[in-house]
Formats: structure tokens, sequence, C-alpha cells
């Protein structure tokens, strides 16, 4: 749901970050640095507990309980976050985080009545989300009637359509009107409607529930194509079968609320700061325990607040006859991954591979897996198995044949790595990140350098700006004795990765050729400060001692001598 920008929704939103603290008195500065420090790297559970321990100290300060009421919100302790804003309400704050984790607590305790009195009362989190939740808060008072036309009066705002009509269809279709829901889900009714996951999911839900289980079968093949995930897959094979699907997105109105976090959380990802968009989906897993799709968002946000452990726990609680649990296992396989857990990571890969054997992304993460930890045969074995699971060869296919092709070229086999390269171009002939590795591994051989070079600089034209291709284009000019050329690419590629060792060492190479001597033996000491690995370290240090030239005459040697044998 992009309709609405991110400037417009914020004002909707009407966002107040974080409170700053007040002055620390004296006692509590130890444990509010402390907290502020955990807050400042995402650690949730120290920045709880020392907002808390602050707090002890000092009971009225308002940005402490703020502080400390969000980190309990993004851990998923709910109970602690709403005794904390229901603190900082009576205490005559108007924290924005305080209403939701409050209105939170009262719609799961079904205190519809409390809930219009306080949105009444005046703004509580903002326009958009006030409205919203008031709708909803009509339907669970019994005024099904009210709360449809709140929905409507969204509806009248610039770009808030989509919004305020994704929410009436599902309030129509728990009412049990699957008719007027489908007029509003197909368009037919308002205007056409964003093709989203969660949209898709109510229609086909609504169709089935109207008999229409061909045509609900026919959308999801329209909007989802052929590889269908985890959800949709059991939905095609339930529509198959003559099932009616039950309309289980919403059935309280509780759950409606909860769809209203969800839907905001979504619309604010990679729109605004993760640690904030992270508040709606908790509460969103609040309001509807058995929202998967927002577990799943939450982990997520977790993940790329480089909190895994957190984000593990998360995926831990989709249930295993979920639909999605294959979903849950691959992320928690990479939040085990970035928790430094590598060899956890594989046996729940090969544990779910076990147990569902017929899933290509599996096999694929699988081997994703066992890359990044170079042990390329195994990697090779799990790319051959996902790949041999499609039903056909599609574009999206492009990066498993690529990544097979990186562990077959690391373990020396270059016709089938080749082989691989060449059949992702084939399906993502545009794929800068294809292009660079092919004709880098081309300029790496010495061979067929023209046409590592046309490679290599149609990726530089698609990234312009990226390092690691602007090293490649440098680097085969340097190699087809365009010293001149090279200069330009290489010093941009340097300046755009000051701290790579390789291309560091790639420049004074470059220097050397164009007679600047003093500045290529200063680059071997840079390259070398920065780390390389000990097979590149020790070029770098055999060009130190014996002198650039020495190098890279018996290096021109060593292929000669290479090129002869074969």
């Amino acid at each position: 749901m992009r309709n609405v920008t991110w400037g417009a929704l914020a004002a909707l939103i009407a966002f107040v970050g974080p409170a700053t603290a007040q002055d620390v008195r004296h006692g509590t500065a130890g444990a509010y640095l402390a907290a502020r420090q955990a807050s400042f790297e995402n650690d949730y559970r120290a920045a709880a507990q020392f907002y808390v321990e602050a707090l002890a100290r000092d009971p009225l300060n308002m940005a402490h309980m703020e502080n400390a009421m969000s980190a309990h919100i993004a851990l998923g302790e709910f109970k602690h976050a709403e005794a904390l804003g229901r603190r900082m309400l009576a205490s005559g704050s108007n924290s924005q985080i305080a209403h939701m984790a409050v209105l939170t607590g009262e719609a799961l305790a079904g205190d519809f009545d409390d809930l219009l009195a306080g949105f009444e009362a005046g703004t509580r989190v903002g326009p958009l989300v006030d409205n919203l939740l008031k709708a909803w808060a009509r339907v669970g008072a019994g005024d099904a009637e009210g709360g449809l036309a709140t929905f409507d009066s969204i509806a009248e705002s610039d770009g808030l359509r989509p919004f305020a009509f994704h929410q009436k269809a599902l309030a129509l279709a728990y009412m049990g009107d699957f008719s007027a829901a489908d007029d509003i889900l197909s368009g037919r009714a308002g205007g056409p409607m964003p093709e989203n996951r969660r949209g898709l999911m109510g229609r086909v839900m609504v169709l089935s529930q109207l008999g229409e289980n061909e045509l609900a079968r026919a959308e999801i093949g329209r909007v989802m194509g052929m590889d269908l995930d985890a959800t949709f897959s059991d939905f095609d094979r339930r529509l198959a079968a003559g099932e009616a699907l039950p309309f289980s997105i919403v059935t309280s109105a509780t759950d409606g609320m909860a769809e209203v976090f969800y839907t905001i959380s979504s619309a604010l990802n990679g729109e605004a700061a993760d640690s904030y968009a992270l508040l709606y989906a908790r509460l969103a897993e609040a309001l509807d325990p058995t929202h998967i799709d927002a577990l799943l968002l939450s982990a997520d946000y977790l993940e790329r607040l480089d909190r895994p452990e957190l984000a593990t726990a998360t995926y831990d609680r989709v249930p295993r006859e979920a639909p999605e649990f294959i979903t849950a296992e691959l992320g928690r396989a990479d939040a085990l991954r970035a928790a430094q857990r590598p060899d956890a990571a594989v046996e729940a890969l090969h544990q779910l591979a076990k147990t569902y054997p017929e899933v290509p992304a599996i096999h694929a993460k699988l081997g994703d897996t066992l890359r990044r930890m170079k042990r390329y045969d195994e990697a090779v074995v799990a790319y051959d198995a996902a790949l041999r699971l499609h039903i056909a060869v599609a574009p999206e296919h492009w990066f498993t044949y690529f990544a097979r092709g990186i562990s077959h070229e690391r373990e020396d086999n270059w016709d089938a790595a080749e082989e691989d390269f060449w059949m992702a171009l084939d399906l993502h002939p545009d794929q800068p990140q294809v292009l660079n590795y092919l004709g880098y591994s081309l300029v790496e051989k010495n061979t067929r350098l023209d046409e590592a070079l046309g490679l290599i600089e149609k990726a530089a034209t698609l990234r312009p700006d990226n390092g690691h291709i602007l090293d490649s284009l440098g680097w085969v000019l340097y190699r087809l004795g365009r010293y001149e050329e090279a200069v330009g690419p290489m010093e941009a590629a340097v300046e755009l990765m000051a701290t790579d060792p390789i291309i560091n060492d790639h420049l004074g190479d470059v220097y050397r050729s164009v007679g600047r001597h003093f500045e290529a033996h200063f680059q071997c000491h840079r390259a070398l400060s920065f780390g390389p690995e000990e097979d590149d370290a020790i070029r770098i240090r055999r060009k130190i001692d014996l002198g650039l030239d020495v190098v890279l005459e018996e290096e021109a040697a060593d292929t000669m001598t290479v090129a002869t044998d074969g």
C-alpha cells in the first residue's frame, strides 16, 4: 500500500519520537546511561532492565517510563508495557506510545466503550490509526452500521481509500456479508484495490465462502504466478479439493484492530525506522497471537535491528502445523547464522529438508548457508536439489544458478561455474552481480579479456557507484594494457571502498604501471594494513620485499607455464 507517501502517513500517524531524558537526578545516572547505550544498540532486554532500574530511583520520570515501555513492546512483553502506559496517562502524559499500549489493553479486555470514550476525548495515536480503530471499536460495541460509516468517512480523505476500504471489506466479511466484501476487494465498488498479500488472502477466503473456488484459484495464479509460497500452496490445494475456506483473517473486532496495526507496520516498512515500525507489528501480535504475518514481520524487523536472538524466538512462535512454518524456519535459520550459530542453522535446515524434501526454497537456503561457510561441495549438492525440484525454469531462479556457479568456481570447477553464470544471465540479462562476477573471473584467469571488458562495462553502466564493479573495470583495463584508462575507475573504487585490501592493492599495481612508483609502494603498505587473507598478504609482502616488477614477472611466467601445460 504505497498510495500514501511517507510524509503524509507520518503526519496522519502524528509520530513523536521517544521522549528525551529530563534532568538526570543524582543516583540515576548510571542506570540511565546504561539504558541509553542499550537502546542505541537495540538491546531491548538490557534497555528495559536499566530503564526500570532508573525508574525505581526516579519514579515520575516520563522519559524513562516511555523508553522502558517501548523496550517491553519490542520484546513482545505487552503486559509490562500496558502497566507503564497506564502510569504515564494517569500522570498526565499524552504519550502516543502510552496510548497505543493502553488502547491495546482495552481492546483485549473487550472494553470497546472505554476505547470509544478515549477517542472522543482527543487524539490518542494519530488521525488515521485513531479513526480505523474507532471504526472497529464501534463494530465491537455492536454498532456495525456506525463502524462501516466510519470506514466510509476515512475513505473520503485523499490517499486513504485503500486503507479504509481494505478494513471495511474485512469488517463486512467478518459480519458475513461476503458479497459486499468481494465487491470491494475485486475493485467493483470504489475502484481498484492494491494487490498485496493480505488483500489476496482475504479475497480468496471470501470467494471460497461464495462458492467460487475456481475463481479463487485463478486469482491466486494471476497475482502470485507459478511458484506459490506455503500459504497460497495450501489454499490452492484445499480449493482444488472443493473445501470452503473459512474467513479466518478477522474473527473478532479485536482481530480487526490487529489488522490495523499490521497494515500500518507494513506501510512503514522501509519508510520509517525499523524500531518504530516494530512497535506496530508487536501490538498486532498482542491483539491477535494467531496473526502469523505479524510474527514474521516482527522477526524480520528484529533481524534488521541486529537482534537475531529475539528474531529466533519470534520465529519459534509460528505453529508447526501452520503453512507458514517453513517460511518461519527459513527465517530462523538466517537468524541463527546472524547470531554466529551457523552449525545450528545448517542442522535446522537439514531437518527441515528431511521433513519437506519437495520444497526447493529449503534446499536453496541450505546451499546459501553452506556457501557462506565455505563448504562449497555441500552447497553444490543443495543447489542441485533445489533446481531439480522446480517445475520449470523461471527468471526468479537466476540467483540459485549464480550461487551454484560461485560454489563451482570456488571448487575450481570452472566449466560448470561458467555454464551456471551464463544460465543466470539468460534468466536475468541485466543482473550486475552476475555480469561483474563472470567478467572478473575471466580477468583473473587472464582469458577472453575483451569479452570480460564488455560484461564489466555493462555492469558498471547499471551500477556506476559500486566499488567492486569499478575495481573490476579498472582491473580488466589494466590487464588489457590500457593503464592510463585504468587509473580513474580504480581510484573511484578505492574512494568507495577505502578499507578493502584487494582494491587498494589493485590500485597500487595500476599506479606502478603508469610510473607512479612512490604511490604504488604506499598502496601496498595500505592494503596490508587492512588485514587481507593470508595468500593475498603473502603476495603483497613479496611486492614490498622484492619489488612489484619481480612479483609481476613471476606471476606472468606462472601464467605462461599453466597455459603451456594446458
